[in-house]
């Protein structure tokens, strides 16, 4: 019985070892690997391999392996030349690719296989994508491996480990590792309540919307020799120019091409329309046109099968992909309620803390109020007190005043007397000298003399009358300013006895009744406004999520360009800067290159 071989083949998420017959065909090992990692839509899939002179191919199906392998330096080299190790190694992975990843994949194990091959080619850069087109995508792998964004759990330094952008993007811009992964952290938590496997396609969605996605590149010559780049994928054949892969020159879809061959080195291909001369071109080794002349083949057949209905087994694989996408979509929001409603439970019960933490600040404050009440009534007892004895004091005073002026009154009138008395006396006598005048004027003169010093008397009299008038009025001043005093003074004393007792009889209240409003009010919010309102919210930010996330990359290109280092640009950076420039996108540019009829484009191929 033959020796087994040992096999190894790589899938980007796994890794197996066979221990196979040699006389085992490729096909045979192609669908153990299938059926092992539990792929079912086996025509997106081959098996890869480094040949003896280290260039890439894929594993032939129909071939054993053991016409397939030859040692190491061999004399003659088999018909695939698979370099013999042990174990012999291969990796799985995706050789032909949709036209919409959304319409056709189907099983979740695909969408997973694409979208860690797409990924790795964008971070490797063999698939050119913009810098803020890349931070959208990071973000995306970032929801499908950790899932919703959780301030709490995905703290500072949760992206350090891992690999979601080109190295140049990451040299082009004056950015440190935290600065890019608060850019990330945005776009994850916009992702919110989308499934992993959602993420992946949104992922793919987007990258199969890159110039580079899918495209198989080949290094060919025209008939004048022109170094030329031909590109297959999924919608056909295109050229490019040797210094633009980004950019095609001439297009040919598949339903344009009626046959395909090479024969040595050249490579023929028989459009649809037979006025038009065929589409050759030059490659410059034969095992090329084999891979070429392989993939061709593998596309146009995948090109022909989704233009017809469904077969029984595609549609039955829809249908079970799409019941037990409904069924995590189903336990996804069945898990959303759930946390929501422990959410809502432990908010409850934080807010009922808070509630009995302030209702017992409020005791203590009501508490220390009455304390200081008390002994506010106490300095109030005593103030009152001391305000009575000011009160009695005033009252005294005030009676010492008005027996004061009493007798102020009593020495002024008895003065008003004495002086109306000699004021009378005067008068006589003067009366008297002048009716003695005439009879006596020697004595005239005498009594003139006398009756001059009687009235300077009398004018020494009035002043000392008007003095004590003055000093009467002065005194009756002093009195009702001391009885004005006196008034104001215990009433300023009475308004603040009042004014003190009326703040510390009402200190706590209002703080005590204001804080429990707050938080009944704010129960009643919650209950009302639970679902209809978050409902209506989520629906009209998931209309209007596409518009605004456009708006948002725009923005994100616009801010990367202002720290960006434009003399690290790359060729391709500048030819899809020009592209941008132009409005040109991938399928724009697509439908450029395949108007006029097929024999002009040959033409034109000629002249590249």
């Amino acid at each position: 019985m033959p020796k087994a071989v040992n096999v190894r083949v790589t899938s980007l998420d796994s890794e197996l070892e066979f221990a196979i017959q040699p006389n085992t065909s490729g096909k045979q090992l192609f669908d153990q690997v299938c059926k092992t990692l539990g792929i079912r839509e086996v025509w997106y899939f081959g098996l890869r391999f480094l040949d003896s002179k280290g260039q890439l191919s894929w594993l032939r199906l129909e071939k054993k392996l053991e016409d397939s392998y030859v040692d190491v330096n061999p004399r003659k080299v088999s018909a695939q030349d698979i370099k013999k190790e042990v174990p012999l190694q291969f990796k799985f992975r995706v050789e032909f690719f949709p036209e919409d990843v959304s319409e056709e994949l189907i099983e979740d194990v695909t969408q997973k296989l694409f979208f860690l091959q797409v990924k790795e080619g964008i971070i490797n850069d063999d698939v050119y994508c913009p810098p803020e087109t890349a931070v959208l995508l990071a973000s995306y792998a970032v929801q499908a491996k950790f899932g919703d964004y959780d301030k709490d759990t995905h703290k500072d330094g949760y992206l350090s480990n891992e690999k979601l952008l080109p190295k140049r993007v990451l040299d082009q811009h004056k950015l440190d590792s935290r600065q890019w992964e608060e850019r990330i952290s945005n776009w994850h938590s916009e992702h919110k309540n989308m499934l992993k496997e959602e993420a992946m396609m949104e992922y793919l969605k987007i990258a199969q919307d890159l110039e580079m996605y899918g495209v198989n590149y080949y290094d060919i010559k025209n008939k004048k020799g022109s170094d030329l780049w031909l590109g297959v994928d999924a919608l056909g054949i295109n050229v490019y120019e040797h210094e633009d892969r980004l950019t095609p020159k001439i297009g040919f879809p598949w339903s344009e091409i009626r046959n395909i061959s090479f024969s040595e080195k050249k490579f023929i291909i028989k459009p649809i329309d037979r006025k038009s001369p065929d589409f050759n071109f030059y490659v410059p080794r034969v095992k090329l046109n084999k891979h070429i002349l392989a993939l061709c083949m593998g596309n146009h057949e995948l090109f022909i099968r989704r233009r017809k209905p469904d077969t029984v087994e595609i549609q039955q694989m829809k249908t079970t992909a799409k019941d037990l996408r409904n069924a995590k979509r189903s336990e996804k929001a069945q898990f959303l309620r759930e946390q929501q409603a422990r959410l809502d439970a432990e908010k409850q019960r934080l807010e009922l803390e808070e509630k009995m933490k302030k209702f017992e600040e409020d005791q203590k404050i009501v508490q220390n109020s009455l304390k200081k009440t008390e002994e506010g009534s106490k300095e109030l007892a005593e103030k009152a007190r001391k305000a009575e004895e000011e009160t009695r004091r005033l009252e005294e005073i005030k009676k010492q005043i008005e027996e004061e002026k009493k007798k102020l009154e009593k020495i002024a009138a008895e003065d008003r007397e004495r002086l109306a008395y000699e004021k009378s006396v005067a008068n006589q006598r003067a009366e008297a000298m002048a009716a003695e005048s005439a009879r006596k004027a020697k004595e005239a003169q005498e009594l003139a003399q006398q009756l001059e010093d009687a009235r300077i008397k009398e004018l020494e009299k009035n002043e000392e009358i008007k003095r004590l008038s003055e000093a009467a009025a002065r005194a009756e001043e002093a009195v009702a300013m001391a009885e004005e005093a006196a008034a104001k003074a215990a009433e300023e004393a009475r308004a603040r006895a009042a004014e003190e007792a009326y703040q510390n009889n009402n200190l706590a209240e209002p703080q005590y009744e204001e804080g429990t409003d707050a938080g009944s009010s704010q129960l009643i919010d919650d209950e009302t406004d639970e679902v209809p309102v978050t409902q209506e919210i989520d629906r009209v930010a998931l209309a209007e999520r596409n518009k605004r996330l456009m708006e948002q990359l725009k923005l994100l290109g616009n801010e990367l360009i202002g720290i960006r280092d434009n003399s690290k640009d790359t060729t391709m950076d500048h030819l899809h800067a020009e592209n941008v420039k132009q409005g040109r996108d991938k399928y724009k540019t697509l439908k450029q290159i395949r108007q006029g009829n097929t024999k002009k484009r040959v033409n034109d191929f000629e002249q590249l």
